[in-house]
């Protein structure tokens, strides 16, 4: 996959690639990680990249051509179908679903905004999908980018240690992940369940769907009514808030 960040703080978005999970895999050729900086595609002496908003008020808008050029730039080095994505409060809000989705294209560009925003005629005609991280505000998009960047990388093929290790992820059914345990058996008096001790994968399956589904209800019960729970979902539901109330 070839990823692009078009921003003004290239220093700052380039430090992803450089560790964890999203640095493994450009380490292993799975990823090309491209930057650009809109500054690049000024032409004074200033490097101005902003200006004053038409019809007044607080702040400076990110001028059309600098950051025009500069998404062109990176598109043209990129493999084609890799989609113009602006980090922004009036996107669809990131999940999951947008994560696998993004993650089986060939390459995506982020631009990640500053100051009031940017020139709407700019997203008009060079940005092809908003996509936002929440209902709240940052002082710009590149700390947005990175995060959809490590959610997206981290489904892709050959990148985790095992590959199941994203299957299992929180969200991947709808659901919040199951508890997990490591060694030792006991700590300050609290054991590991005993299920997960007794080497029987079937009931270690079972205990960890029931607990997936009862950790959903009790602290996301909206993602619980998104899902059409099937016979066997409920009964293991039913099954972990009888226990709660025990």
């Amino acid at each position: 996959m070839h990823v692009s960040i078009v921003s003004l703080f290239p220093e700052m978005v380039g430090i992803i690639g450089e560790y964890g999970v999203v640095g493994r895999a450009q380490d292993r050729g799975l990823i090309t990680l491209d930057i650009e900086n809109p500054r690049d595609h000024t032409t004074d002496a200033h490097r101005s990249v902003d200006d004053r908003p038409y019809g007044g008020g607080p702040g400076m808008v990110m001028k059309f051509e600098p950051v025009a050029q500069a998404l062109d730039s990176v598109l043209a080095r990129m493999p084609a179908g890799c989609p113009r994505v602006y980090l922004s409060p009036q996107g669809e809000v990131f999940d999951q679903a947008m994560a696998k989705r993004l993650a089986a294209l060939p390459g995506i560009v982020f631009l990640a905004g500053r100051y009031e925003g940017i020139d709407e005629r700019l997203i008009e005609t060079h940005i092809d999908e908003e996509i936002s991280l929440g209902d709240f505000v940052l002082s710009g998009g590149e700390i947005a980018a990175m995060a959809v960047i490590d959610a997206v990388v981290r489904l892709l093929p050959g990148v985790l240690g095992d590959d199941e290790s994203a299957v299992q992820d929180s969200f991947m059914d709808g659901l919040l992940d199951h508890p997990h345990y490591t060694r030792p058996e006991v700590i300050e008096g609290k054991r590991v369940p005993e299920v997960l001790l007794s080497g029987d994968h079937a009931e270690i399956a079972r205990w960890r769907n029931k607990q997936a589904l009862g950790r959903s209800y009790l602290r996301r019960p909206d993602l619980l009514g998104k899902l059409n729970l099937n016979v066997e979902q409920q009964a293991l539901l039913d099954e972990f808030l009888k226990e709660q109330s025990q």
